[in-house]
């Protein structure tokens, strides 16, 4: 069954009115209930069009975190063939929250790294829902490297609230990796292209995401912080995410505008998780277009327009 967000109530309603004639109706087999079904699904797709048409930031963070929603895992299954995972990071563990490996993109070779957050409640407390730690990162700087030897193009699939804060992490130097990493991506003369397709946050998104193409589904979000984080400093009060959602400009719009992405790629109507197939598609093209963009280009000229991208966001430009 869909799980629906506290915005989506009335859709909840009408196609549970919907499916319950329905059910009724495989229990009767004289009941016929087509026509009312039908005007209750027209019903229910013109108020998700127009729950979707203006969604505000804070209800886009909802649906970047709908436990539906298709994850990295969920990705690498749909798009790439003979994934061959790489573990470790050969100083102390394997971070799950990190998963990555070699794979083909429509037979184009490539190294593909992202996040993961798990599916269950078992998958999500081994992938540490999503928040990697500093093994993951090296892991990541690991991945690139052998990338760059081999000129793999590198693909990222960003989807984290941030990066583990807890004691053992920071003891493991959180900071440091993330940095490393971060500067990892400046550093390898192979294309490297990301796609946010959930939540991305902080830096523990930035150590992935500093591509010479990135990309966002159109409902996934991108900030230095979450909501509540934001409310909890300024206000004192996590209860005004909402206001802190708005101010932080974390949609793909607002990020388009302000030139930190290069591309929002379309989700189906109300959200990647009621079509993954369609958000896989659009996803798989996307990457494809990005990767061709970058095409030829020498590994100086790659690294270069890289550094140069990152400068100017925020109009800071060359010459500062």
């Amino acid at each position: 069954m869909t799980q629906y967000m506290d915005f989506e109530k009335p859709l909840a309603e009408i196609e549970g009115k919907a499916e319950e004639l329905r059910a009724l109706a495989r229990a009767n087999e004289e009941m016929d209930v087509t026509e009312e079904a039908a005007a209750l699904d027209v019903k229910a797709k013109a108020m998700l069009q127009d729950l979707y048409k203006s969604l505000t930031p804070w209800r886009k963070c909802q649906v970047a975190r709908h436990p539906e929603r298709p994850h990295c895992e969920d990705y690498v299954d749909a798009l790439f063939t003979d994934y061959t995972p790489l573990a470790g990071d050969r100083n102390f563990a394997d971070d799950h929250a990190v998963m990555g490996g070699l794979a083909r993109l429509n037979d184009r070779p490539v190294m593909v790294i992202g996040h993961e957050k798990g599916n269950d409640t078992k998958s999500r407390i081994e992938r540490n829902f999503g928040m990697a730690r500093p093994e993951g990162y090296r892991k990541a700087i690991r991945l690139m490297d052998i990338a760059h030897r081999f000129n793999l193009p590198v693909i990222t699939l960003v989807d984290t609230p941030g990066a583990y804060p807890g004691k053992g992490a920071e003891e493991r130097g959180q900071s440091e990796a993330i940095a490393r990493a971060t500067e990892k991506c400046l550093q390898i003369g192979v294309p490297l292209v990301s796609v946010i397709i959930g939540e991305g946050g902080s830096g523990g998104a930035v150590a992935f995401a500093t591509a010479n193409r990135v990309a966002m589904l159109e409902h996934s979000v991108y900030s230095v912080i979450s909501p509540e984080g934001c409310a909890s400093i300024l206000w004192k009060d996590a209860e005004k995410m909402r206001e802190a959602a708005e101010a932080l400009r974390l949609t793909a719009e607002d990020l388009k505008q302000l030139g930190v992405i290069d591309r929002i790629i379309a989700e189906p109507l109300g959200g990647a998780h009621r079509d993954p197939s369609a958000a896989y598609s659009a996803v798989g093209r996307a990457l494809e277009g990005m990767l061709d963009d970058l095409e030829g280009k020498d590994p100086q000229t790659l690294v270069s327009d890289r550094r140069a991208k990152f400068i100017e966001i925020g109009g800071i430009g060359l010459a500062a």
